[in-house]
Protein backbone atom coordinates (compact mmCIF):
# COMPACT_ATOMS: atom_id res chain seq x y z
CA UNK A 1 0.00 0.00 0.00
CA UNK A 2 3.09 2.16 0.61
CA UNK A 3 4.51 2.00 -2.76
CA UNK A 4 1.19 2.60 -4.50
CA UNK A 5 0.65 5.60 -2.56
CA UNK A 6 3.83 6.64 -3.20
CA UNK A 7 2.92 6.31 -7.03
CA UNK A 8 0.09 8.01 -6.78
CA UNK A 9 1.48 11.07 -5.02
CA UNK A 10 4.30 11.27 -7.34
CA UNK A 11 1.45 11.21 -10.21
CA UNK A 12 -0.17 14.47 -8.52
CA UNK A 13 3.61 16.18 -8.70
CA UNK A 14 4.04 19.57 -10.45
CA UNK A 15 7.31 20.33 -11.90
CA UNK A 16 8.49 24.06 -12.87
CA UNK A 17 11.59 25.01 -15.51
CA UNK A 18 13.59 27.65 -13.21
CA UNK A 19 15.52 30.37 -15.37
CA UNK A 20 19.49 28.25 -15.04
CA UNK A 21 17.57 25.32 -16.65
CA UNK A 22 17.26 23.86 -13.43
CA UNK A 23 13.87 22.01 -12.27
CA UNK A 24 12.03 22.58 -8.69
CA UNK A 25 9.05 19.93 -8.07
CA UNK A 26 6.64 19.46 -5.43
CA UNK A 27 3.56 17.50 -4.67
CA UNK A 28 0.38 19.74 -3.89
CA UNK A 29 -1.37 17.55 -1.55
CA UNK A 30 1.62 16.93 0.76
CA UNK A 31 2.61 19.87 1.75
CA UNK A 32 5.89 20.91 2.10
CA UNK A 33 7.55 18.42 -0.22
CA UNK A 34 10.10 20.28 -2.60
CA UNK A 35 12.91 19.09 -4.36
CA UNK A 36 15.39 20.42 -6.92
CA UNK A 37 17.16 18.81 -9.70
CA UNK A 38 20.00 19.79 -12.61
CA UNK A 39 17.20 17.71 -14.86
CA UNK A 40 14.02 17.24 -14.79
CA UNK A 41 14.50 13.11 -14.00
CA UNK A 42 16.74 14.35 -11.51
CA UNK A 43 13.90 16.28 -9.72
CA UNK A 44 12.00 13.83 -10.10
CA UNK A 45 14.21 11.25 -7.78
CA UNK A 46 15.25 13.66 -5.78
CA UNK A 47 11.48 14.64 -5.03
CA UNK A 48 10.71 11.11 -4.57
CA UNK A 49 13.39 10.37 -1.35
CA UNK A 50 11.73 14.03 -0.15
CA UNK A 51 8.15 12.30 0.04
CA UNK A 52 9.45 8.86 1.18
CA UNK A 53 11.21 11.00 3.95
CA UNK A 54 8.41 13.18 4.23
CA UNK A 55 5.65 10.05 4.85
CA UNK A 56 8.51 8.78 7.90
CA UNK A 57 8.22 12.12 9.80
CA UNK A 58 4.27 11.91 9.17
CA UNK A 59 4.01 8.48 10.27
CA UNK A 60 6.28 8.75 13.53
CA UNK A 61 4.49 11.75 14.72
CA UNK A 62 1.33 10.46 14.45
CA UNK A 63 0.31 13.65 11.52
CA UNK A 64 -2.69 13.01 9.44
CA UNK A 65 -1.13 12.54 5.86
CA UNK A 66 -3.60 13.78 2.92
CA UNK A 67 -5.45 10.65 1.35
CA UNK A 68 -4.77 10.34 -2.39
CA UNK A 69 -6.84 8.16 -4.98
CA UNK A 70 -8.56 6.91 -2.20
CA UNK A 71 -5.23 5.28 -0.44
CA UNK A 72 -5.57 6.24 3.11
CA UNK A 73 -2.56 5.23 4.94
CA UNK A 74 -4.35 7.00 8.22
CA UNK A 75 -6.29 3.77 9.00
CA UNK A 76 -4.28 1.14 10.96
CA UNK A 77 -1.22 3.45 11.86
CA UNK A 78 -0.92 3.83 15.38
CA UNK A 79 -0.55 6.99 17.75
CA UNK A 80 2.70 8.26 19.67
CA UNK A 81 0.60 7.49 22.78
CA UNK A 82 -0.24 3.78 21.23
CA UNK A 83 3.13 2.90 20.67
CA UNK A 84 4.60 3.53 23.81
CA UNK A 85 4.34 1.23 26.58
CA UNK A 86 3.58 1.83 30.61
CA UNK A 87 5.65 -0.61 32.64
Amino acid sequence: MLTEYIEKAMSKAVYEKLEDGSYAGRIPPCEGTIAFGKTLYECQNELRSVLEGWLIVKIRHGDPIPVIDGIDLNKGIPTVKETVKHG
